[in-house]
């Protein structure tokens, strides 16, 4: 039997050297816009010249696939038995919403499994040589976050977060969580900052307003921007048309600015 090494916190593996940067995406709960985040700042990455990989690690609500036009997509094989990434809008993305006969099948998985398949996706996926690979986690701080910490050298964590108070007590623990697992925190994004009402351009601060702001500066990280809530960055998600490359102007320099924000933050030109 192949033994297997796993890494630790203190020393993690590497199961994608193929990769120059990881960033993960994470929140302290679900339904925060993580994925959003996810997608477009891959897209924006890739459109400021760099070669990259999305990979969505929420396994149990893959939603990269819808966001990005591939869902009725299935994974392929190579002749050197390896999964081969969907391809659009200038980046690579595998995710298990790939892999299951139907977009809409259920995965009843125990965590171990879940584990298991996201390794399978790192270590047998032709990425070719990525200069960035993304990882949309799952939200919260369980078994699928450690096992990354675990077995890839993150160069940045991003979080992602709303202002409302029950978001924020839960971004906090995630925060902790990274700190205490030495992960670097890239920033803090606030999603649904502020919402913008298509006809008149008035703007409601319907989640409350501030709370980025105050617990970036609380634990000492940087607030790489905010997006607001508006009706064409919910409407391109669902399309499969994601903001940054086909959205307003003022869509896509949301995203532009939290990328380059990032690579100000991990010290990449």
């Amino acid at each position: 039997m192949k033994q297997v090494s796993y890494g630790t916190t203190a020393k993690p593996n590497n199961r994608a050297r193929y990769a120059k940067h990881i960033i993960a995406v994470t929140s302290g709960k679900g339904g925060v816009g993580k994925s959003t985040v996810s997608v477009n700042l891959s897209i924006a990455l890739a459109q400021l010249g760099h070669r990259v990989g999305l990979l969505d690690a929420d396994v149990y609500g893959p939603d990269t696939p819808r966001m990005l036009q591939i869902e009725n997509e299935r994974v392929q094989w190579s002749d050197h038995n390896q999964m081969i990434p969907s391809e659009n809008f200038g980046i690579k993305i595998m995710s298990v919403g790939l892999t299951t006969p139907t977009p809409d099948t259920p995965l009843v998985w125990r965590s171990s499994v879940a584990v298991s398949a996201l390794m399978q996706f790192l270590e047998e996926t032709a990425w070719g040589e990525l200069d960035f690979l993304v990882i949309d986690m799952p939200p919260g701080t369980g078994d699928i976050q450690l096992t990354m910490a675990e077995e890839l050298p993150i160069t940045a964590a991003i979080i992602v977060t709303t202002p409302q108070q029950i978001s924020l007590d839960d971004v906090s623990r995630a925060i902790m969580m990274l700190k205490e697992t030495g992960i670097r925190i890239g920033g803090l994004v606030e999603n649904m900052s502020y919402f913008i009402a298509p006809d008149t351009g008035a703007e409601y601060a319907i989640f409350g307003e501030g709370g980025g702001k105050y617990t970036a500066t609380k634990y000492n990280i940087p607030l790489l921007g905010k997006v607001p809530l508006t009706m064409g960055i919910r409407k391109g998600s669902d399309r499969g048309r994601p903001s940054v490359a086909l959205g307003s102007e003022d869509e896509k320099n949301y995203f532009r600015d939290i990328a380059k924000s990032l690579l100000v933050e991990i010290g990449i030109d």
